[in-house]
């Protein structure tokens, strides 16, 4: 096998390919139908964001405790991957919304708030890209993830409503395929994140 197709930038999107195509053949749900699946994947794709930002966070932590430049590094492209996810999984949203309640809901508290985190945390990736400052990267890694998580402990539940209505169903098919399905984008996130730890590290040479 040539050395492009062992890169992780084509495993990632071979990757991203196959979460598509097992989407596609996921457990129908009684009300929602086959509309359902594009929800499955909606909610795999924003815990995928939640746990890459906080893997960021935790290894930000580790690299500030013990000065490690290999750490640093991880955390930020970490960061850069749970951006990449939480951006991404806006549309999915919308898309989840159009199909499934025939419009789009925008004021909806959750999403509102999830916009917002989206475009503070391409400015935040994109400013601390520039700085180049391995330590305030780490820091604000950490920041990031506890604020995203006490705005949405608070945040008004609407069309997410309390608790998860995946794992509360008593569906076995539903709740294995869900979290097959997250396992798949976990493995998706680590490959993107060797993609940016790798461009991270050309940047850093050329410096």
């Amino acid at each position: 096998m040539s050395k492009a197709f062992r890169s992780p930038l084509f495993l990632f999107l071979l990757v991203v390919i196959f979460i598509g195509l097992v989407t596609l053949v996921g457990p129908q749900e009684r009300s929602l139908g086959s509309n359902v699946r594009i929800i499955y994947l909606h909610g795999a794709w924003v815990l995928t964001a939640e746990v890459a930002f906080l893997a960021a966070a935790l290894l930000g932590t580790a690299a500030l405790l013990t000065r490690r430049a290999a750490l640093h590094a991880w955390s930020r492209a970490l960061g850069w991957t749970g951006t990449f996810f939480w951006v991404t999984y806006l549309p999915l949203s919308q898309w989840a919304m159009q199909t499934n309640w025939n419009g789009l809901f925008l004021a909806e508290p959750r999403f509102r708030m999830a916009l917002i985190f989206a475009v503070t945390g391409v400015l935040l990736q994109v400013g601390l890209w520039l700085l180049n400052q391995s330590w305030l990267t780490s820091l604000v890694n950490i920041v990031f993830i506890i604020a995203l998580r006490v705005v949405f402990a608070t945040a008004s539940n609407v069309m997410h409503p309390p608790p998860s209505p995946i794992f509360n169903s008593g569906n076995f098919a539903i709740i294995a395929f869900f979290i097959v399905l997250n396992l798949l984008t976990w493995v998706a996130a680590y490959l993107l994140t060797r993609v940016l730890l790798t461009l991270t590290d050309k940047k850093d040479s050329i410096h």
